[in-house]
């Protein structure tokens, strides 16, 4: 089952402080700290002895301590460079190849209403999850951007399709935002979760949470109640993280960009506006 389409392009979107002061109260700020690993530089001295002989088991000793440090060294800088990867430097890469072996409809199904006009060329496909803060970070510093700029002048469509990777709480919030659209009002919802993001499991996005975000947008409460009861578009919410895993999502956001030539660009991460207005304007030149 899949939701009714709504293509209305909301001129709240392009607010994203107002609904976020309207509803302050609704939850708690969870400020997290941030801790630095620091690697202590290992101070090694060469000893050089005036000797005519060389001692056997002194030098395979000294070799196999060498090899066991170069190893160790390699190791750190591996561990380092794992740890300190930027998710968001992530390259786009194209993906002939996901147009050829799958039907575009993959990319449509089990989505989000188009925001943007339905005709535009180039269609932007997100896989989020709402308690994500690469999400959050795309939502509140790259987004806006790109609707000034390319939804709002006919160029680019945008699908938001589910990719559950944070629990139960994501999987509500997707349910919620679902129920909001039987209203005609999924972005609204959308925007107001991410306007109300304070952390990953933080509580944020419970059930009472959720409820309170549909009184605050006046949802016809009782018929939002009911859909969240009755867990109505949780299949279309399994199937969208089913439809990530088909297309080889493995982390949120992922984004896809299909060309009027219905080539298929894979963006991963909360990357810079620059990398989207780059790929945007190179597809609409094609």
């Amino acid at each position: 089952m899949e939701p009714d389409s709504d293509d209305k392009l909301p001129s709240f979107f392009l607010n994203d402080n107002k609904n976020g002061e309207e509803n302050l109260n609704t939850q708690k700020r969870i400020n997290k700290t941030e801790s630095n690993e620091t690697l202590s530089d290992i101070d090694t001295t060469k000893v050089v002895r005036s000797t005519n002989r060389i001692h056997l088991p002194s030098l395979a000793i000294g070799a196999g301590i060498a090899v066991a440090c170069i190893f160790c060294g390699v190791l750190m800088v591996n561990m380092i460079n794992n740890e300190t990867m930027p998710f968001l430097d992530e390259t786009p890469q194209k993906q002939t190849e996901i147009a050829k072996k799958q039907s575009l409809s993959i990319f449509i199904d089990n989505a989000s209403p188009i925001l943007g006009n339905p005709n535009a060329p180039i269609t932007m496909v997100e896989f989020g999850d709402y308690q994500c803060t690469f999400c959050s970070k795309f939502f509140h510093e790259t987004e806006n951007s790109i609707i000034t700029n390319y939804v709002k002048t006919g160029k680019v469509k945008v699908l938001f399709k589910d990719y559950i990777i944070l629990g139960q709480d994501s999987m509500n919030a997707a349910n919620a935002a679902h129920c909001a659209n039987d209203q005609k009002l999924f972005w609204e919802y959308h925007s107001m979760l991410y306007n109300n993001w304070a952390g990953e499991d933080t509580g944020w996005a419970n059930l009472a949470h959720l409820h309170e975000f549909a009184r605050t947008l006046d949802l016809d409460f009782d018929e939002f109640s009911s859909c969240m009861s009755d867990l109505k578009w949780n299949e279309l919410v399994r199937s969208s993280s089913m439809d990530g895993n088909t297309l080889g999502v493995t982390g949120t956001p992922t984004f896809f960009v299909i060309t009027q030539n219905n080539d298929v660009i894979k963006i991963v991460g909360a990357q810079h506006y620059d990398v989207f207005k780059q790929i945007f304007d190179t597809a609409l030149d094609e």
